[in-house]
C-alpha cells in the first residue's frame, strides 16, 4: 500500500509557522505598549501598516530558494556600499548624523541593507573555501566586513556599526575558526580601543563615561539612563498596570516609543511582564538556532546562525543600554520599538530563515 501526503494550501506556502507566532506575538505587545507611551492613534496606525507592509515582505522572501540568495549575495553587497558612500556625499542629515538618502519618494538608511548584506556576502565566501577557514582566507573576509562597518561609523551610526561587525564576525565564528585566532583578534581589539577613544566624538565618549559614573551629568547626559532606571525599578514585580506609567505620561522619559521603549514596558508590566517578553525574544532564538541546525548547506547554516544571533544582539544590546549595564548606542528593540528601516530589513531576516527551512525538504527530493 502505497501513503502518501496530500498538499494543502498551507503546506504550498514557504512560511515556518512557529517562527511566525513568535513574530506575531511580540509585535502585537509591541503596538499595545507603543500607544502606551505616547497614547497616539496615528502613529500606532503608522507602525501597523509597517508592521503589515514588512510581514508581507517577510512573506515574499520566504518564497524564494536559498540559492537565489547566494547568487544576489555580491550584487546586494557591492550595491549597498554603494549607497553607503552616497551617504557621505548626498546624504540627509538629521538628528546630527548624515545617515539617510532621500529619493523623494522615500527615505532609507543604506547602511540598514548592510545588516543583510554582509553576512550573505561573508556566508558565500566562506561557502566557497575550505570549513574551517584558514586564517590567511579570512583576510579578504574581514576586509568586507570593516568597509562597510567604517563607512557607517563616520556617519556617524557607531550603533549600526557595531551590528554589522556583530552579523559578519558570527559568520566567521560560525564557520569554525580557531579558538587561538579569536584570541588573537580579541587581544588586537582591546589593544586599540585607546586608539578608538582618540577617534570617538564628545557625545560617544560622554556616553561611555555616563556607563561609568551614571551620576556624573544627572541634568544632561545622564538624564535618559537615570529615568529609564526611576521607571523600570517603579514597576516593582508586575509593574502599575497599562496606560498607568508616570514616568513616560509624564514625559520624563525621553524616546519612549524608540530606543527606551523597553523602560515603559519594565513599569507597566513589571518584572513578569519583561520576563514574559524575554521568553518570547527566547523562543524565536531557539527556533532560529534549530533552523540553522537543521540547513542543508554550508551557506545556509552559516546565514542562519549569523541572522538570528544579530537578533539576540539586538534585544542584549537595547536592554543593556536601558538598564544600564551597556552605552547608549540608539540601537531599536526588535519588533517592539517604533521605526521603519530597521523593522523591513528585520523582517527580511525572517524572511530568509523561514526560506531556508521550508525549502529544505524541497531540495531534498
Amino acid at each position: 500500500m502505497i501513503f502518501y501526503k496530500r498538499k494543502t494550501l498551507f503546506s504550498k506556502i514557504h512560511l515556518d509557522w512557529p517562527l511566525l507566532i513568535g513574530i506575531i506575538a511580540i509585535s502585537t505587545l509591541g503596538l499595545i505598549i507603543l500607544y502606551s507611551a505616547n497614547e497616539q492613534i496615528d502613529v500606532v496606525k503608522r507602525q501597523f501598516f509597517r508592521l503589515i507592509f514588512a510581514g508581507g515582505l517577510m512573506m515574499g522572501i520566504a518564497q524564494v530558494s536559498p540559492r537565489v540568495f547566494r547568487t544576489i549575495a555580491p550584487w546586494l553587497y557591492f550595491s549597498a556600499l554603494t549607497l553607503l558612500a552616497a551617504v557621505l556625499i548626498i546624504g540627509h542629515v538629521s538628528k546630527g548624523g548624515q545617515r539617510w538618502l532621500d529619493l523623494w519618494f522615500v527615505r532609507f538608511q543604506p547602511a540598514e541593507l548592510m545588516k543583510l548584506a554582509v553576512p550573505l556576502m561573508l556566508a558565500k565566501y566562506l561557502d566557497n573555501n575550505i570549513i574551517p577557514p584558514k586564517p590567511t582566507t579570512l583576510l579578504i573576509p574581514l576586509l568586507l566586513l570593516l568597509v562597510p562597518a567604517v563607512l557607517v561609523a563616520k556617519q556617524p551610526d557607531l550603533g549600526t556599526a557595531l551590528l554589522i561587525l556583530s552579523s559578519g564576525f558570527l559568520v566567521i565564528f560560525f564557520s569554525g575558526i580557531q579558538w587561538r585566532f579569536i584570541i588573537l583578534i580579541s587581544g588586537i581589539v582591546t589593544f586599540c580601543m585607546p586608539i578608538l577613544w582618540y577617534f570617538m566624538r564628545d557625545y560617544q565618549r560622554e556616553r561611555i563615561l555616563v556607563l561609568l559614573d551614571p551620576e556624573r551629568d544627572p541634568l544632561g547626559a545622564s538624564y535618559h539612563i537615570i529615568q529609564s532606571k526611576i521607571a523600570i525599578g517603579s514597576g516593582g514585580l508586575y509593574g502599575k498596570g497599562w496606560l498607568n506609567g508616570s514616568q513616560s505620561h509624564l514625559e520624563f522619559l525621553p524616546e519612549r516609543t524608540t530606543d527606551f521603549i523597553f523602560a515603559v514596558f519594565g513599569e507597566e508590566f513589571g518584572f513578569v511582564g519583561c520576563l514574559i517578553l524575554l521568553v518570547l525574544y527566547l523562543y524565536i532564538i531557539i527556533r532560529g538556532l534549530y533552523i540553522s541546525v537543521q540547513a542543508q548547506d554550508t551557506f545556509s547554516r552559516l546565514l542562519a546562525g549569523s541572522l538570528v544571533m544579530t537578533l539576540f544582539v539586538y534585544v542584549f544590546v537595547n536592554i543593556g543600554m536601558v538598564t544600564g549595564i551597556l552605552p547608549v548606542v540608539g540601537i531599536p528593540l526588535p519588533l517592539v520599538s517604533y521605526g521603519g528601516t530597521s523593522l523591513v530589513t528585520l523582517m527580511a531576516s525572517f524572511g530568509i530563515l523561514m526560506s531556508i527551512h521550508t525549502h529544505r525538504t524541497l531540495l531534498r527530493k
